[in-house]
């Protein structure tokens, strides 16, 4: 009983990298396009020379989706605790929390840095 297994067992495992190489093979493409094989990195050509200037706007407008992206992780919370939690002190603390994040998106506005035509 136990060789059985262990035959069966064998020729599971050959059966299955026969198929994981013949998906191997079958799968290469043939055409290989510089363009689509080559990574795509903040709005500029990586095979072109690096110190070639480019835009600051790219890491800006990552840095603001990433701020935004937390305040909504933040705010999230807020509004499945409001059954649970003295209405009084959720209501200061949540208008405290989007006061702060208004004042920020006044600044950013107030410096251009969600304007992109600049």
């Amino acid at each position: 009983m136990i060789l059985i297994l262990l035959i069966m067992s064998c020729i599971i495992f050959i059966i299955t990298i026969i198929v994981m190489m013949l998906a191997t093979f079958l799968s290469k493409k043939t055409i290989i396009d510089r363009e689509k094989s080559s990574p795509f990195e903040c709005g500029f050509d990586p095979m072109n020379y690096s110190r070639l200037p480019f835009s600051l706007r790219f890491f800006l407008i990552a840095i603001i989706f990433l701020i935004f992206d937390v305040e909504i992780a933040l705010i999230l919370p807020m509004i499945l605790i409001v059954k649970s939690s003295n209405l009084l002190n959720w209501s200061i603390t949540s208008l405290f929390f989007i006061f702060i994040l208004l004042i920020g998106l006044y600044h950013e506005w107030n410096q251009g840095a969600l304007e992109w035509n600049n």
